[in-house]
């Protein structure tokens, strides 16, 4: 019985067994990075450079939004935060590292990402606080006071009837 193979442009075949566990979405990275060389190659090289979104969690409490943004080995002067109105827009690069020798393989994301969230409600951009520590961007977007939850009380009042009658 002979075993699947799974042909990559350029490089050697891959003998993988049936019932071999993969991931979804670095098959997809890799369809991703294989179109852009083929329209590089198409194009001449002249593309434009598109930004890659990095991953991230949104949670929202009932004063703020929280986002925390990965970005391993970013530091803080290379990421650009920017709010206007109900959108958050986090840019910035991961710049390539200087290496001697010769690189076999490479899988972590260098150049310009770009993460954009447009936020449920209305959220105060003046507070807005961001910090990175241990890779992780971490953002505050607190909520405005108009879009906090308030408690209203109801108060009861006793009908009077107008007369006998």
């Amino acid at each position: 019985m002979t075993t699947p193979v799974r042909h990559q442009r350029g490089a050697a075949m891959q003998v993988r067994p049936l019932g071999w566990a993969r991931n979804p979405l670095t098959e997809f990275d890799q369809l991703l990075s294989e179109m852009s060389g083929l329209i590089e190659s198409t194009v001449g090289g002249a593309a434009p450079v598109v930004a890659w979104t990095p991953l991230a969690d949104v949670t929202e409490a009932d004063d703020a939004f929280h986002i925390e943004i990965e970005l391993p080995g970013v530091k803080s002067k290379d990421i650009d935060v920017e709010a206007n109105g109900q959108e958050l827009v986090v840019t910035g690069e991961i710049k390539e590292k200087e290496r001697k020798g010769v690189l076999r393989r490479s899988t972590r994301r260098t150049g310009a990402f770009e993460y954009r969230l447009r936020l449920p409600g209305e959220v105060d951009t003046e507070k807005i606080n961001a910090q990175i520590s241990d890779g992780v961007l971490t953002i505050t977007v607190p909520k405005a006071e108009v879009a906090k939850p308030r408690h209203v009380e109801i108060s009861e009042t006793s009908e009077s009837t107008g007369g006998s009658g």
